[in-house]
């Protein structure tokens, strides 16, 4: 009992930290995903024929990395990081904030 008690409080604290482990502000990612429609949809489903990806149903974690490797150039990604170039850390988070919703 003791050993199920402990792994449903891991899996409970593990859940909540995946959910929020971000400080994030989904409204403002909403207007900063503005200008990503063009190559990745409305709906974050990507474009194939701009190659670019699905950005939907990544975990928001996933999409901070992405686009801060992309901005620190450990990621090469001459598309995108004119866009990225601009935006900072908190601008990523609140992408992924968005984003995670659709």
């Amino acid at each position: 009992m003791k050993s199920a008690l402990t792994f449903l409080s891991v899996l409970l604290l593990a859940t909540i930290l995946s959910n929020s482990s971000f400080a994030q502000d989904a409204v403002k990612g909403k207007a900063l995903f503005a200008v990503c429609i063009q190559c990745h949809g409305a709906d974050a489903n990507g474009l194939p024929e701009k190659k670019a990806p699905r950005l939907s149903g990544q975990h928001d974690w996933y999409l901070v990395k992405q686009l801060t490797e992309i901005k620190s150039g450990v990621r090469k990604n001459l598309v995108m990081q004119p866009y990225v170039a601009k935006l900072t850390e908190q601008d990523f988070k609140d992408l992924a904030a968005y984003i995670t919703t659709l």
